[in-house]
């Protein structure tokens, strides 16, 4: 090899040897925050880069891997009082990834563990951990039983326990439980409007208006799904409602489609035969695609066969259409609709066999003019109404005489 190739081999080594450097990220600073809501780590950095975070049992932990990092310095550890955080350690993952693993102070499953997180301001990694029973439901509320358990007891019910033209109350209930879903939250955004409007914000504002009103109406409460902006897997929505005996399930959305020129609300039910549209398939794939941000697809079909096989879940399905049909009349004096009847696509949160179930598209955020009403207080409200005189509408069509008077509806 000539002594020219020996040179230019040895200055492309060097060259790459700095470019490896320089992409090199430190991690300056560790913080550790405590309330009733959520744990939150906040690891400083000197510039953004790729992560993974995921949580593992025996022990109880939380793994964060940080690509291209190293400690600028040792790890400061938490305090012994902290609720949540017992000790945090790290080490190389390979040449140059970072793994930081924080134990944790839980006997329960970690896997279950509800969480966020996100790179703000270019330079902070922050996760947060969100407390279990002061913002979703504890283990005891959502139980995590066997998809065969599951089954058998969906199965056991009676046949006729629904009917499709009345409401079912559990005698022991003396109120209608709603369960209210914003859609997204936390590092899932949603769709995203030509102003930067993110759907989760949206979903939040509108669904906290409507579970007010539910409130304040007797016979009736509201069960939130997601109380402030973090990430809810949609197949855990559902075990929230069912948990809470939500006798109706209201899912809030803002649609978005490629084409800006598109416009209108739209309000969708189940299909187990296929979505009534090209439009409506396309949107059901992208809602349902949020599952994957941290929790795998592979066990959803598993959900579904549950519900095909389920002969009570005939009686859902009609009973989802005359929710939403309620819903549908009432949008017509406030909003421009997408389309005039109820459509129907394999959305996942819709997937429970037992409780009605509606998913609710409060307009284009997509297009620029509906993507301000959106952010309009004004619009969230007239949209929180119409599904609220929906929701009641339909109650007070579907329950006794008997019952809609005790309930005061």
């Amino acid at each position: 090899m000539s002594n020219y190739w020996k040179i230019f081999i040895f200055l492309v080594l060097q060259l790459l040897s700095v470019l490896s450097y320089a992409q090199q990220i430190d991690i300056v600073g560790l913080r550790y925050i405590a309330s009733a809501q959520k744990s939150r780590l906040v690891f400083d950095l000197t510039a953004p880069t790729q992560y993974r975070v995921f949580a593992m049992n025996n022990p109880s932990r939380l793994i964060i891997d940080i690509k291209n990092a190293h400690l600028k310095q040792g790890l400061i550890q938490p305090e012994v009082t902290h609720p949540l955080f017992d000790r945090v350690r790290a080490g190389l993952k390979n040449d140059t990834d970072l793994r930081i693993v924080v134990d944790l102070k839980l006997a329960d499953d970690a896997t279950n563990l509800v969480f966020s997180a996100n790179v703000k301001d270019a330079k902070h990694l922050v996760i947060d951990l969100f407390n279990q029973e002061a913002n979703v439901a504890s283990k005891n509320e959502i139980p995590k039983v066997s998809q065969a358990e599951d089954n058998k007891k969906i199965a056991s019910k009676p046949q006729g326990t629904a009917v499709a033209n009345k409401a079912v109350m559990p005698k022991s209930q003396d109120r209608i439980i709603i369960a209210v879903d914003a859609g997204h939250g936390g590092e899932d955004p949603g769709a995203r409007g030509p102003g930067g409007t993110e759907e989760k914000i949206i979903t939040f504002a509108i669904a906290k208006k409507l579970a007010a009103l539910i409130n304040s109406q007797s016979g009736m409460k509201a069960i939130m799904v997601r109380k402030d902006d973090y990430y809810v897997g949609l197949k855990d929505r559902v075990r929230i409602a069912r948990a809470a005996k939500a006798n109706l399930l209201v899912s809030i959305h803002a649609d978005a489609v490629l084409n800006a020129d598109i416009k209108g609300a739209s309000v969708y039910t189940l299909s187990t035969s296929g979505a009534t549209s090209e439009a409506a398939r396309w949107l059901a794939d992208s809602e349902n695609a949020s599952d994957l941000v941290d929790v795998s697809l592979n066990d959803k079909e598993e959900v579904l066969a549950s519900v095909l096989l389920d002969l009570t879940q005939t009686a859902t399905q009609e009973a989802s259409v005359n929710v939403a049909n309620q819903v549908l009349k009432n949008f017509v004096n406030i909003a421009e609709l997408h389309k005039d009847s109820v459509q129907k696509a394999g959305f996942m949160v819709l997937k429970s066999p037992d409780i009605p179930s509606i998913l609710v598209e409060t307009a284009f955020i997509s297009n620029a003019s509906e993507e301000l009403n959106l952010l309009s207080v004004q619009y969230q409200t007239k949209m929180a109404n119409a599904i609220f005189n929906g929701i009641r509408s339909y109650f007070k069509q579907s329950l006794p005489e008997a019952s809609v008077a005790a309930l005061g509806l």
